[in-house]
């Protein structure tokens, strides 16, 4: 096709995702056309900084010919045999390798082809698990206000944003709600003033109402409480210091299974290869995908502890549960060449000498008057726009579409810089740049945000 035709296609039929079409209407929808190291090029040869690293998945950047190259091999090889009752050589040693670098003993692989199948399989696991150790009333799961889990009907049920939710509803019953970390506004959230100042007292208090969800549903109806290491929706909010041990607490006491979504955290993200690593806690099932192979080819997984593969191990008990693409061999293949490169190149080490430059740097903002928060962790920031500082006060509704998605989006995207401006909670921009940038990097997404910024204040 030519130019024209391509960008006449995207408009006429190119389904987007997550795209509110009628913003193109007499316009021209955005086309990317290829990448290179921390930035992408459009249509028109503009180049942008990716500040997201496409969705928060191109670990390792753009345009890396030998992962290009790992999937054109595989393919000849074996492109593609399902891991329906027979296996393919490099599913195999991917899981081999991820049992390894995975904490504990959580050496079952379970591939599927993204994060939200992930999830789903990791809801159905626990349903079928508990039946299977004669518990069969164990089906429910906690999860967190604001959080965002996946699309697909259970993982959407486990979502915690009602605007996603209600148009799809009914969902799958038995996903219950608690409080999330969110520490900027933990006075508000746990309505005792004083927490903000106390984080460790806020931690205490948030993982103690998943423990009250639990005894009010009955411990013996809930399977699972799925958290992310750092909650992604709502901007990036951090686990206050012992939160996740106070949890891991709870989940024994009653039984219940800690799942750790991982869709975003894991492969280096907060500079450890799985987020748990980060915050020292070791869950019973950790569900990832994205940067496993930097997006170069589409994976996820399951990995589960060895317990909850144990009745399945003889006998004639089957998970009944799988996926066409799930653990294709292309996909496998590029994975483990993706590794390879983080080994090669020690990005865990990387983000983690570079971390508090990216924090230092998006600091800076807090001198603007409509940055209220800069929080987050690794290579993984929110910043938090508020209308008054002193008081934390937000926008309400018709000037947060006004600010976002009348001017912020566009306006950060035509000063150079891809990231997601967004108000799934409260108004927050979210930035989660690949693990190869450095502080040229950091120092350009400042700028840019700070001039954007500036004029997005003058014009509210």
């Amino acid at each position: 096709m030519t130019r024209p035709d391509v960008l006449k296609a995207a408009q006429d039929n190119l389904w987007m995702h997550f795209t509110r079409h009628s913003s193109y209407e007499g316009g021209e929808v955005p086309m990317i056309v290829r990448g290179e190291g921390a930035y992408v090029y459009d249509i028109h040869g503009k180049r942008y900084l990716d500040g997201l690293a496409g969705l928060f998945v191109v670990q390792v950047g753009h345009g890396r010919a030998e992962l290009a190259e790992a999937a054109a091999k595989q393919a000849q090889e074996l492109a593609f045999f399902p891991l329906w009752s027979y296996a393919h050589p490099k599913a195999a040693e991917l899981a081999a390798r991820l049992a390894e670098l995975t904490p504990g003993d959580l050496n079952r692989v379970f591939f599927t082809t993204g994060g939200g199948e992930a999830v789903e399989s990791a809801w159905k696991l626990a349903k079928q698990y508990y039946k299977l150790k004669g518990k069969p009333l164990k089906t429910k799961v906690v999860s967190r206000a604001i959080a965002y889990h996946g699309t697909p009907q259970g993982a959407l049920s486990i979502t915690g944003i009602p605007a996603l939710k209600q148009i799809f509803e009914p969902l799958v019953p038995g996903a219950i709600k608690a409080p999330n970390t969110n520490l900027y506004r933990a006075d508000e959230i746990s309505g005792f003033p004083g927490l903000e100042k106390d984080p460790e007292a806020f931690g205490r208090w948030a993982a103690d109402q998943v423990g009250k969800a639990i005894e009010m549903e009955g411990p013996d109806t809930v399977a699972a409480v799925f958290v992310e290491p750092v909650q992604n929706a709502g901007g990036c909010f951090p686990p206050p210091p012992g939160y996740f041990q106070r949890l891991r607490e709870i989940c024994d006491a009653h039984d219940v299974l800690l799942v750790s979504d991982e869709v975003i955290c894991a492969f280096g993200r907060l500079g450890t290869m799985f987020g748990g690593q980060k915050f020292d806690y070791v869950p019973d099932i950790i569900t990832c995908a994205k940067g496993l192979t930097s997006g170069y080819s589409p994976i996820g997984a399951m990995i589960v502890s060895e317990r909850l593969f144990e009745p399945f191990k003889s006998g004639t008990e089957t998970f009944a549960h799988g996926y066409t693409f799930g653990g294709h061999p292309v996909s496998a293949a590029v994975a483990l060449a993706n590794l390879d490169i983080f080994e090669r190149e020690g990005l865990l080490e990387h983000v983690t000498a570079n971390e508090p430059v990216f924090k230092a740097t998006l600091d800076r903002l807090t001198d603007l008057p409509i940055v209220g928060d800069v929080r987050g962790s690794g290579y993984f920031y929110g910043i938090e726009l508020v209308k008054d500082k002193s008081t934390k006060q937000t926008f309400n509704e018709e000037e947060s579409e006004r600010l976002l998605r009348g001017f912020l989006s566009k306006a950060l995207y035509d000063a150079g810089l891809y990231c997601r401006a967004d108000d799934r909670g409260d108004p927050v921009v979210q930035l989660a740049p690949p693990l190869i940038c450095g502080p040229k990097e950091f120092d350009e997404i400042e700028s840019i945000l700070r001039s954007v910024l500036t004029e997005a204040w003058a014009r509210l």
